[in-house]
């Protein structure tokens, strides 16, 4: 199915990239297949994604140390990251995982629902993050024609997004003082971060 929701999926086995294609299929995505992290931080040059799943371990450059060129670099520091790797080295890579930055981490062979739910998640997540795009533009050009009160409708929808983003961010923040994972706060970060970028540029 066509889509312009991307998802860049990261494995040096063609066999695990076929795996991935296969069940994402039923959902609104295009997956584009890459084979080492050097041919990720390529292709994140040119296109926009939704999500990267990416493999641990590769020869040459690690999940990690690409993980790390993408939070590097201020286009694509913002796109969630999935890590999967076999599962014999979970506990210690999945600390690693986090740290580099990732939102999730999946273990190898994993649950093709429990995937496609949590790949659900961010592409309902960029769906939004492309609403919000889009009002902010509609935004800046009520602005530039002068229509006041279209204006106001445009600034109190923002203000709306931006009230729910923090409260998003609040509720990570109370799951992380209990002890209990908060795997979605560099996304709600990122969104809220979107938010006050396009409410500063309607402004």
């Amino acid at each position: 199915m066509p889509s312009d929701t991307r998802i860049l999926a990261v494995d040096d086995r063609e066999e695990n990239l076929t795996a991935l294609a296969a069940v994402l299929d039923a959902l609104p995505v295009e997956v584009v297949p890459v084979t080492s992290g050097q041919a990720a931080l390529k292709e994140l040059l040119n296109d926009d994604f939704a999500l990267i799943l990416l493999d641990v371990v590769m020869p040459e450059m690690d999940g990690f140390e690409t993980a790390g060129h993408i939070k590097a670099r201020p286009r694509t520091r913002d796109i969630p990251i999935i890590f999967l790797t076999a599962g014999g080295e979970a506990g210690e890579q999945a600390f690693r995982g986090y740290a580099a930055g990732a939102v999730d981490y999946l273990t190898k062979p994993f649950d093709p629902w429990l995937l496609r739910a949590k790949v659900s998640v961010f592409v309902e997540l960029h769906r939004r993050n492309l609403q919000l795009r889009r009002q902010a533009q509609l935004l800046r050009q009520t602005l530039a024609e002068g229509d006041g009160e279209a204006v106001l409708a445009g600034g109190e929808r923002l203000l709306a997004a931006l009230d729910e983003r923090v409260k998003l961010i609040e509720e990570d923040v109370a799951r992380l003082q209990a002890g209990e994972p908060a795997a979605d706060l560099d996304a709600h970060v990122a969104d809220l971060r979107l938010a006050l970028d396009a409410l500063s540029a309607g402004g």
